[in-house]
């Protein structure tokens, strides 16, 4: 069990650590958890965490916890997991692969796409770059030989996948 803020090494360092051993280890959070921590949970799951637990939760439910992470099962609090969900709908992580394509993009190219992907038309992204809106057909016909796209619906959900554009902005 690691607490998010331990002096010397913080919990997630730790838990990274203790991740990149080849020990079978498994992994418990203890967090007074507030709004500010909704990073904490997200980067504690990436650092390899089995079981994230509020400190307020009674002793019993500790003694589970250990049980049910040490049966190779995960554990989220009630009061977390809701919040976990929402974090990670709304940021869904981008996919490597497609972020990396990106880079096969010009920057205009790039601008485009986040363009396109946020519903707008070849006129008003055009009225937004300053450019005519010829050059933004050619724009929009590069960026989707050169991704390997059919249309533009793909080139939306590509941008989203690729964490070029994110929900809500």
């Amino acid at each position: 069990m690691l607490d998010v803020r331990m002096p010397g090494v913080d919990g997630l360092e730790a838990a990274r650590r203790l991740a990149a051993t080849d020990l079978p280890t498994r992994i418990i959070v203890l967090t007074t958890f507030d709004e500010d921590e909704d990073e904490y949970v997200a980067a504690a799951l990436r650092a390899g965490v089995s079981g994230f637990l509020l400190k307020v939760a009674p002793p019993e439910d500790l003694v589970a916890a250990v049980h049910t992470v040490a049966a190779g099962q995960g554990l989220l609090d009630p009061a977390v997991t809701l919040r976990v969900i929402e974090h990670f709908a709304a940021a869904p992580a981008p996919d490597p692969e497609r972020t990396g394509a990106l880079a096969q993009l010009t920057e205009r190219e790039t601008d485009v796409l986040a363009l396109v992907a946020t519903g707008l038309t070849n006129a008003e992204i055009a009225a937004r770059l300053y450019l005519g809106e010829a050059t933004v057909k050619t724009h929009v016909s590069r960026l989707l030989l050169e991704l390997g796209l059919r249309d533009r619906v793909q080139a939306v959900a590509f941008a989203y996948e690729s964490g070029l554009v994110t929900p809500g902005r």
